[in-house]
């Protein structure tokens, strides 16, 4: 495994949403609440434990009506402009994106292309903009390789 989450990778994560991680047996959790929309989540994040018969970290998130799972977490990419983090999961040439905003939202890319995440977005349909234009921040933390290859 290439990734484990450290101390710093937590405290980025508090920062950006605005709330604390919390110790849960296994994992880290923390809960985040926005009052005015009424809506509540939890995020769980466990590094580095198995999964199946390899290692990986697990990005777990439960809603009031889902409950979503990133398995194998690769990178994570914060942002302080949008204020919300987004997961990482890349396998081949396909990546997934698990986006949590400051705001107890969240959002679920899966399965998605590399080679949309780069390039014009008008040239897609807007059924597949979105997820391109969403998880478009995770280029900078994907192999060169990947983001050079074409559409």
């Amino acid at each position: 495994m290439g990734f484990t989450f450290q101390p710093k990778d937590f405290k980025a994560i508090e920062s950006v949403l605005g709330f604390a991680f919390h110790m849960d047996e296994s994992c880290r959790r923390m809960v985040l609440e926005n009052q005015a929309e009424k809506r509540k989540i939890s995020l769980e994040i466990f590094s580095d434990i198995p999964i199946g018969k390899k290692r990986g970290n697990l990005i777990s998130v439960y809603t009031e009506s889902s409950h979503l799972q990133l398995h194998f977490c690769s990178a994570y990419v914060v942002s302080e402009m949008l204020g919300e983090v987004t997961f990482i999961a890349q396998c081949g040439t396909k990546v997934s994106g698990l986006i949590i905003e400051k705001g107890a939202g969240c959002s679920l890319f899966a399965n998605v292309d590399a080679g949309i995440l780069s390039g014009d977005f008008t040239h897609l349909g807007p059924e597949v903009m979105l997820s391109g234009i969403a998880l478009s921040l995770a280029e900078t933390v994907l192999p060169k390789d990947l983001k050079t290859r074409k559409r």
